[in-house]
């Protein structure tokens, strides 16, 4: 063989290394990320297509009056809407302080026979921010006032 072939022959290893190193990379990304990406639901959403009780995912709208219920421990029970449809949520945990009836909150959970059963509840943190995904929902379903200034 003569020295080109060689060096021909060294330069498409190289590259089909490169190419085979850059996919398992790809994947071991991809599958290490599998549990950090969590969907975004409106209860409208998840009442039209339940997800599988096993996937994760967040939950946002506003919590409905008059249905936040404290049992015994740490142990609350509340409704969450966006005036479309309404979703029982519990949570067992301690509550953020800005947690409050007809206020925007975000739920991170699974979904098992018809309770969003909550392993972390967000709230607003001023009287004027609500997430980005609450509004949306709560416009798609026409509930949503914008604050006046």
């Amino acid at each position: 063989m003569s020295l080109k072939t060689l060096k021909k022959q060294r330069r498409i290893q190289i590259v089909a290394l490169t190419a085979f190193a850059l996919l398992v990379s790809t994947a071991m990304i991809g599958y290490a990320m599998r549990d950090g990406i969590n969907f975004f639901r409106s209860p409208s959403q998840l009442v039209a297509e339940p997800p599988s009780p096993s996937e994760t995912f967040r939950i946002g709208g506003l919590v409905e009056e008059g249905s936040i219920e404290r049992g015994n421990g740490h142990e609350i029970r509340f409704n969450v809407t966006d005036g479309g449809a309404t979703v029982p949520v519990v949570f067992a945990g301690v509550l953020p302080d800005l947690f409050s009836e007809n206020q925007g909150m975000v739920g991170t959970g699974r979904y098992v026979s018809g309770v969003f059963e909550a392993s972390e509840i967000l709230a607003k943190h001023d009287e004027t921010y609500m997430p980005k995904e609450v509004i949306d929902a709560l416009k798609e379903q026409g509930v949503y006032e914008a604050p006046e200034s």
